[in-house]
């Protein structure tokens, strides 16, 4: 199931004097749903197109894709596009201190089930699979893109960062066909490029307890944007809240106080990898951490739904 995007586009279709109307598409790609807002009719078939081409390479459930056959083989040859996410990966989780870690397939998986299942797992269980998760179980070698998994039973999920790799690969693609205003989305990870009619795009933030409801408004323009929250996907177990966000470092889902984060930074790849970091994190460490990332810009919600603009 696609997830529910906390964050999304507020259009103003109405301009005095607009010569192009926005046209908005959609369609269902890397388990979300794509959509692309811009004047030029041509946008749409380009980022489709680029999104349909990485899902080849990303995709955690489709043999024939390229994350698939490492998970399973342990080793292969990475194509520049996956070699460029790993390495990148493997920045953030080390810049997070394991706060960001994509090798927590095995804990992202059996989380997925008890979700489904509305139950969640033994402690011993948790245990068990928290041995097969740790970036430093992943080799990459810059010369020949070798990528190895050192430990049988670590796999990797990209969820929290492909998304916003493959917006900002079809933004580039957008720029090579001299497209210059539009919105690629791809279920709360976003890139705005340009301007809407000589005006910053318009983005609404929801509150993650009341759908629909807005709370705060930001206005973009060339920058990524990135929503994540513990309303997505989650299930209420024994009077606790379990949400699809899993600390790497405790293999439970998140418990920080803060219950989405929305971040503005320069591409949609840092914003869809800091916006689930800062969830992990929390208010203080989130702080120390975007003062790594010059221009980035936070806003972190709250149990009470308070605001944090950091």
């Amino acid at each position: 199931m696609p997830k529910r995007a906390l964050i999304f586009i507020v259009m103003i279709l109405s301009l005095v004097g607009c010569s192009k109307p926005l046209h908005k598409d959609s369609e269902l790609l890397m388990g979300t749903f794509v959509e692309v807002i811009s004047n030029d009719t041509r946008a749409k078939d380009i980022v489709f197109s680029e999104f349909k081409r990485l899902e080849g390479i990303f995709n955690l459930f489709d043999k024939d894709s390229e994350l698939y056959r490492l998970n399973a083989s342990g080793s292969l040859v990475a194509s520049p596009e996956l070699f460029d996410v790993l390495k990148t990966a493997k920045q953030f989780y080390e810049q997070t201190k394991g706060a960001f870690d994509v090798t927590i397939a095995p804990l992202s998986l059996r989380w997925k089930i008890a979700i489904k299942n509305q139950e969640a797992p033994k402690d011993d269980e948790i245990k068990k699979l928290m041995g097969f998760v740790g970036f430093d179980y992943v080799y990459l070698d810059e010369k020949t893109r070798n990528v190895r998994l050192l430990k049988s039973g670590c796999s990797i999920d990209l969820g929290g960062i492909a998304k916003g790799y493959a917006v900002d690969k079809a933004i580039a693609r957008l720029r090579q066909a001299k497209i210059t205003s539009a919105i690629v989305n791809a279920g709360g990870n976003l890139y705005c490029l340009g301007d809407n009619n000589g005006a910053p795009w318009q983005t609404g933030i929801q509150d993650p307890r009341q759908e629909r409801h807005l709370l705060t408004r930001i206005a973009v323009k060339d920058k990524g944007v990135s929503t994540s929250g513990d309303y997505e996907q989650f299930f209420i177990y024994k009077n606790k809240r379990y949400s699809h966000i899993i600390d790497p470092r405790t293999g439970y889902p998140a418990d920080s106080g803060i219950i989405a984060a929305t971040v503005v930074a320069r591409d949609a790849l840092t914003a869809d990898a800091l916006s689930t970091a800062l969830i992990i994190l929390g208010l203080d460490r989130s702080s120390e951490l975007l003062k790594h990332f010059p221009g980035a810009s936070a806003k972190l919600i709250d149990a009470s739904g308070k605001i944090f603009d950091l």
